[in-house]
């Protein structure tokens, strides 16, 4: 994070964090991308970066983040999508080239991609 170096700059962080809290409450979606040493040599970045161009391309609103590594470097990089009155489900082994199918079928027609399951928290 830059420096704030005066109040304006405070205040546009604060208006950025209340724009993100809105998404993620209006939309109950959040897209959870595994950015550890061990995801990111995976191609978790280039991951993150096709979900963020593919919801921008569909205008679909969805509160994407990263964390760090989870301990299952073998399956990264890790995807985990979780929605309002659903549970997190977690993918593994998504490539940015899976990206578009993953979008399409989970958050715009609504069903598991059950081949690229690895986990369900209910």
């Amino acid at each position: 994070m830059p420096k704030l170096k005066s109040l304006d700059d405070l205040k546009r962080v604060r208006e950025e964090a209340q724009k993100d809290l809105k998404v993620r409450l209006d939309t109950g979606t959040t897209i959870i991308v595994g950015m550890g040493t061990c995801g990111i040599a995976a191609g978790a970045r280039e991951t993150m970066h096709a979900i963020l161009e593919e919801l921008q391309k569909r205008e679909i609103d969805a509160h994407v983040t990263t964390v760090g590594c989870i301990g299952m470097c073998a399956s990264e990089p890790l995807v985990d999508i979780e929605q309002a009155g659903t549970g997190r489900i977690t993918y593994a082994n998504v490539k940015a080239t899976m990206v578009p199918r993953l979008i399409e079928e989970h958050l715009i027609n609504g069903r598991v991609v059950d081949d690229l399951v690895l986990a369900r928290v209910s």
